[in-house]
């Protein structure tokens, strides 16, 4: 199954950073495609997801913020 994952970020934010580095790192080895998004250029993105950022979603739907938790995301994307 193909999954499409988005990683829900913005500018100056270290665990964004660190999170899109294991995002592009892991999609990469499973051929996964991912894209990260900036909650600041959407008022609604922001007003959503706040302070809660570095957010993961998978297939539209989230799977978990601030770190990325690599058994459990891998995990996910196997199914």
């Amino acid at each position: 199954m193909s999954h499409q994952v988005t990683l829900m970020t913005r500018q100056g934010c270290h665990a964004c950073e660190v999170a899109e580095a294991d995002v592009r790192r892991i999609c990469g080895e499973l051929a996964v495609e991912w894209s990260a998004v900036d909650v600041d250029t959407d008022p609604e993105l922001r007003a959503e997801y706040g302070d809660r950022v570095p957010v993961i979603l998978i297939d539209g739907a989230e799977h978990g913020y601030w770190k990325v938790e690599e058994e459990r995301f891998r995990r996910a994307l196997a199914r």
